[in-house]
């Protein structure tokens, strides 16, 4: 069940190109690396980047009980919706999970603002699952564009 009301966002500056963050989608060696958050590793199970295509990853815990697919991971489908290199990505992400509280397609929309010697990257969640918290859905998206930062900055 999603909350439609609900939008969560958070925002990072990055020393990188617009065009090296939309890279960093690109290629699912990347994502791996950078999108689990914290506490989290990822496992790519399927990848078509285009609009219209989709990947499914596996997000596993370190501590086991807390997944939403199984005890220690949860598992989602996305479609990539729109691309437009340097400047956005839309994604429309569904979690497995036989909780009713995950149902729903949630919104992810990636911006890419160019600023002086980087750029600030967006992530705005619209029809977020009311499953999942407000508090841990902004550590996890602090934590993603904290690894994303790192995964390009180190380049």
């Amino acid at each position: 069940m999603t909350n439609s009301d609900r939008v969560d966002s958070a925002s990072r500056y990055i020393v990188a190109s617009p065009t090296a963050v939309y890279r960093a989608f690109s290629e699912p060696s990347a994502i791996v690396q950078w999108m689990a958050p914290a506490g989290m590793t990822g496992t790519m199970l399927a990848f078509d980047f285009r609009e219209g295509g989709s990947y499914r990853m596996r997000l596993t815990y370190s501590e086991p009980g807390q997944g939403k697919t199984t005890a220690d991971a949860d598992e989602f489908s996305a479609q990539w919706v729109r691309l437009v290199d340097g400047e956005c990505i839309e994604q429309a992400i569904a979690f497995d999970s036989s909780d009713p509280q995950f149902a729903g397609v949630m919104r992810m929309i990636w911006t890419f603002q160019p600023g002086t010697d980087g750029t600030l990257v967006t992530v705005r969640c619209e029809n977020v699952p009311a499953g999942i918290r407000p508090e841990d859905h902004e550590v996890g998206l602090n934590s993603t564009l904290a690894n994303l930062a790192a995964f390009l900055e180190s380049e």
